[in-house]
């Protein structure tokens, strides 16, 4: 069954149930979800929308963005994540290869893109927009009209407050594109994942059963992969604020009596920061991913949710999830020093295996059908590096972050973990300065936390690999971390450190 008609037949089992609580604390009821997801479906097929249609989807995470989204691919078409922030040029060159019909934005970006003075405010806090207003495509705008929105644009909000026709739920083929999200490349090559409603519903199928999820329980998170498995379930969704402050994600979990949570590593110990004393007793589990999760962290959530199941999540975007490990798990790993960081065994139907040159290579039903116009996947070539360790996959680290010193090839990964597991490490990374003469790296261990570099160095000595032996030690305040995933930047990172810079 399709993902849309199985988030549509929850709400129609349990219409007055709460389906989502937004960040101001608005509720809708799964009666008000399924009404509006309906009706949003028939403003896109009245207006002319054919199957396949791209629609350029530009909305903040809301509950008026789920219902857009999921209205979207109801009607047939396919929602297209591509960011209008990544600036003009990134911009254009992913619309040139997703070619989108549609266009889905806040009426405040068609505004900003447009008004001469919003669009310079915009440029003074380093957000370069590009002309949304102007794109010659069908335009869709959530919010209040404000000027700069395209002549002719149709309202999302009246769509969804008008009364849905009665039509049946369409039923996807399996292999029917749904979403496309841009994840990397540059202007000239720019790389978007494509997943089919069968992917998307066979990783949340995953989740669902790893983690179970039912009616009266409440999930914290504006993450949409554990946000829909939760409304399959019939559970509540509980989306915080945009740039919701740490302390305010964590009152949220208390008034709101959240089960489950997910967070990045680094927003995690923010949280913990923010107050101190344990985290709600109504919390059975605390999902992290996006990153490595380092010992220190695993150790303050179990310390502070004791009662809850502290799991660290595996994923890509292009398929989700891979495997889980528990927190005591990769404790454990990293504190016996066998190197690289514990990822768990494969979930059910996951297909794992590790190449010759030691490249994770990943296939199973939750696998995106492939990249926009390339040839469908069999198989991922994931990029990480990883190692067997009985049932379980063993992470060493991506082959790009390889440090090279002499005939010696370094995985920053494999020795992370475990520097990361002695007292008074908070975090740590290790990079290569290259030397322009040589050619060759110098290997630096950057460390944040209490310990002093020359006492790490006698510690060392029982966690590392002579041939990883770093040539520096150098302790910083906090590691540099970008983007929404607030994953670790190595090319920042290696800035710092580099003689003559910073």
């Amino acid at each position: 069954m399709s993902l849309v008609r199985q988030v549509l037949e929850r709400a129609e089992e349990h219409p007055s149930r709460t389906a989502l609580i937004a960040g101001d604390g608005t509720e809708l009821t799964y009666g008000d979800l399924r009404r509006r997801v309906l009706a949003v479906r028939d403003g896109f097929a009245g207006e002319g929308l054919e199957e396949g249609d791209g629609v350029l989807f530009s909305v903040r995470p809301s509950p008026e963005a789920l219902v857009l989204a999921l209205g979207v691919v109801a009607a047939g078409g396919v929602v297209v994540f591509a960011d209008p922030g990544a600036g003009p040029e990134m911009f254009e060159a992913r619309l040139r290869l997703a070619a989108p019909r549609w266009s889905a934005a806040e009426s405040l970006l068609y505004a900003a893109s447009r008004i001469g003075p919003v669009r310079a405010y915009a440029r003074r806090r380093g957000l370069l927009l590009p002309r949304l207003a102007g794109l010659p495509l069908r335009h869709v705008y959530s919010g209040r009209r404000l000027p700069g929105v395209p002549r002719g644009a149709k309202s999302l909000d009246a769509w969804a407050r008008s009364r849905p026709s009665g039509a049946p739920v369409r039923e996807a083929a399996p292999g029917d594109p749904a979403v496309v999200i841009f994840t990397s490349g540059t202007t000239s090559a720019p790389r978007a994942v494509v997943h089919t409603e069968a992917s998307l519903a066979s990783g949340l199928d995953l989740f669902r059963a790893r983690v179970p999820l039912a009616p009266g329980d409440t999930v914290h998170t504006d993450q949409l992969m554990l946000g829909l498995p939760t409304l399959v379930a019939g559970a509540c969704w509980s989306m915080p604020r945009l740039g919701c402050p740490p302390e305010e994600f964590r009152a949220q979990l208390a008034e709101r009596r959240a089960t489950h949570t997910f967070c990045v590593p680094v927003h995690l110990a923010e949280i913990l920061d923010a107050a101190p004393g344990p985290l709600p007793e109504t919390l059975r589990h605390v999902l992290l991913g996006a990153a490595p999760a380092p010992a220190g962290i695993l150790r303050r959530a179990a310390a502070a949710a004791p009662r809850a199941e502290i799991l660290s999540v595996y994923a890509m975007t292009e398929i989700v999830p891979v495997a889980l490990a528990s927190a005591a798990e990769k404790i454990a790993h990293a504190e016996a020093a066998e190197g690289g960081d514990l990822l768990g065994e494969p979930l059910p139907g996951v297909r794992a295996r590790v190449a010759d040159d030691g490249e994770l290579l990943l296939s199973g039903p939750n696998l995106c059908k492939g990249y926009l116009g390339e040839e469908d996947h069999a198989e991922l070539a994931t990029g990480d590096l990883a190692r067997w360790e009985g049932k379980s996959l063993v992470l060493l680290g991506r082959k790009k972050d390889m440090v090279i010193r002499g005939k010696f090839n370094i995985y920053p990964g494999l020795y992370e973990p475990a520097v990361m597991a002695l007292d008074g490490v908070r975090e740590a990374a290790f990079v290569g300065v290259s030397d322009a003469e040589t050619g060759d790296e110098e290997v630096v261990l950057v460390v944040a936390g209490e310990v002093e570099p020359d006492e790490l160095a006698v510690r060392l000595k029982g966690v590392l690999d002579a041939g990883a032996w770093p040539d520096r030690i150098v302790r910083v305040e906090e590691l540099p971390y970008g983007g929404r995933g607030r994953k670790l930047d190595r090319n920042v990172l290696r800035g710092m450190v580099s003689p003559g810079e910073g």
